[in-house]
């Protein structure tokens, strides 16, 4: 019996949600890591997330929120314990943010289709703008221990947020305002390594205008791309179809299942409107 359509870029999740401690909690600039022992679990795919709540003070705000667990990348995954990158944007990322070593955090997943190895001997780019770093930081780990260095191309706002580059080995960083490395997009860098040598597959994560970008860019240059789409998330199933993307041939992918990462080509445009 052949195995599923894309079982090799897929861990399966346990049933149900477990409370893990958090282990470990830094600050890297605008970003905060957490990491939380979970030595029970699966190894995660790269691209792969989990659905995370805090176990205590969760719908307790204003409004009652945060009400929904929220959906994080895996930053990175190793005997037994999971990292994850956040940022304090909102109720349930202030909660999150706000976990302290000796708390716990609910978690779900691994969830989703990850990341695939590139072809034809082509060599892996990564590019990521903001939190989309994350996934891009276990996918560089696995190539390089596969022998595949990748290089990675970062965008972030500022300074500030540029010191999560520092997650990645040897990146190439661009800021909005020119206060780190390259001032302006980092479509910008892209589009220098692809003149240098367009042999190659790219990987991104990031804002979706950025994937946008990043989707066009391959599309007319004949570069193959895989995409970690983000979207409001509420189960991570597939049961509640708030994560719908529009396909190329007019039907739909869940994110949750059915990503979030995603072959470019499968996709008209990144919708951000």
């Amino acid at each position: 019996m052949s195995a599923a359509p894309g079982a090799e870029r897929r861990t399966l999740a346990p049933f149900g949600r477990r409370a893990l401690v958090v282990a470990g909690r830094r600050e890297l600039g605008a970003y905060v890591v957490l990491a939380v022992d979970d030595p029970d679990g699966p190894a995660p795919r790269p691209g792969q997330f989990f659905m995370l709540a805090a176990v205590d003070r969760w719908g307790g705000g204003a409004d009652e929120r945060p009400f929904l667990p929220r959906a994080f990348s895996v930053l990175r995954a190793s005997e037994g314990r999971l990292e994850f990158m956040l940022e304090d944007v909102g109720p349930g990322t202030e909660r999150l943010c706000a976990l302290a070593p000796g708390e716990e955090l609910w978690v779900m997943g691994p969830l989703g289709l990850g990341f695939a190895p590139p072809d034809d001997g082509r060599r892996a780019l990564l590019c990521g703008g903001g939190v989309g770093t994350a996934p891009l930081a276990i996918w560089q780990d696995e190539l390089l221990a596969a022998g595949r260095p990748a290089a990675a191309l970062l965008g972030f706002r500022d300074a500030a947020h540029a010191e999560g580059a520092a997650l990645l080995r040897n990146p190439r960083v661009a800021t909005d305002d020119g206060s780190a490395g390259h001032h302006g997009l980092v479509t910008d860098l892209l589009v220098e390594e692809l003149d240098a040598d367009a042999h190659a597959s790219v990987y991104a994560c990031g804002p979706p205008p950025m994937l946008e970008a990043v989707r066009a860019l391959c599309a007319e240059r004949g570069v193959p791309a895989q995409l970690a789409l983000e979207a409001g998330m509420a189960c991570g199933f597939g049961a509640c179809f708030g994560c719908v993307v529009p396909t190329r041939d007019g039907g739909y992918v869940r994110l949750c299942v059915d990503g979030p990462v995603v072959d470019a080509e499968r996709l008209a445009e990144v919708p951000w409107h």
